[in-house]
């Protein structure tokens, strides 16, 4: 372990490419500014990025292999503008390979799939993130079963490459029921809800592991993940860490309580 050893985080990706279209509201301009200065919070420059998705569900846990990785326009009804933006960005086979050997070595299930892209919940705060598209991008896939336990133990697994200066990012949204989305009905629980998680998120290694592993207990638990895709790349953040979480991103957004962390 080093004073440079790369923290993980677990960030919101916000709703499709929201921060790339004109928002006279003002929807998005907190989660953006706090994408915009996640480099800062970093000990140096990354020397790549693999990143959880919840819009990539696998058979056992998967990473992008590809020496380029296209991109997935996986979302729905948006301007034609946004289904041309670019983040040409290199991906790092070595790193995939690396870290499907380390979740195998743990008895965890791991493979590589040199043809997929980076979808969305990966390259649009990314490119708000780290615009220059330069430091190497490895996608990881969620798996399938949603059992937060292994997605801890998969973050466990990982945590190694953190003293290789990989930056080791859950993407995902700490409130996720599309329906709660703009209902001033839904602000309440997912306040009770994010200061649950907020507690949680910010214990040390054990406590924090038990917390989340019961996550489905919580206040109002079922109301803000009605499906725990987008909550679990925040479990292999939070297992790639012993060390308390820090709460480094809370605002209401779209009537929801988000929040972000980061984990040294």
């Amino acid at each position: 372990m080093t004073d440079l050893r790369q923290p993980s985080l677990y960030i919101p990706h916000g709703g499709g490419p929201c921060f790339f279209m004109d928002d006279p509201r003002g929807t998005w301009t907190g989660m953006e500014t706090f994408l915009r200065t996640l480099a800062e919070r970093l000990p140096e420059r990354p020397k790549a990025i693999l990143i959880v998705s919840g819009h990539w569900e696998t058979d056992g846990f998967a990473f992008t292999g590809g020496e380029r990785p296209e991109l997935i326009y996986d979302y729905y009804g948006f301007p034609p503008h946004t289904y041309e933006l670019r983040y040409d960005v290199p991906g790092s086979p070595a790193l995939a390979a690396h870290a499907a050997a380390l979740l195998r070595e743990a008895g965890l299930p791991a493979g590589l799939d040199s043809a997929r892209g980076l979808d969305h919940g990966v390259f649009v705060p990314l490119k708000v993130a780290f615009p220059d598209a330069d430091i190497p991008v490895v996608e990881m896939s969620v798996d399938r079963s949603l059992d937060p336990a292994l997605h801890i133990a998969a973050g466990r697994a990982l945590a190694p490459l953190r003293d290789a200066g990989v930056l080791i990012v859950g993407a995902g949204m700490s409130f996720h029921n599309m329906r709660g989305y703009g209902d001033p009905r839904a602000t309440e629980p997912s306040r009770r809800f994010d200061a649950w998680l907020a507690d949680a998120a910010t214990g040390t290694g054990v406590a924090r592991e038990a917390a989340l592993i019961r996550w489905k207990d919580a206040p109002d638990a079922a109301y803000s993940h009605p499906r725990e895709e987008h909550l679990l790349p925040l479990m292999v953040a939070s297992g790639a860490s012993e060390a308390h979480g820090e709460h480094i991103y809370s605002e209401i957004v779209m009537q929801t309580a988000i929040s972000g962390f980061r984990f040294a």
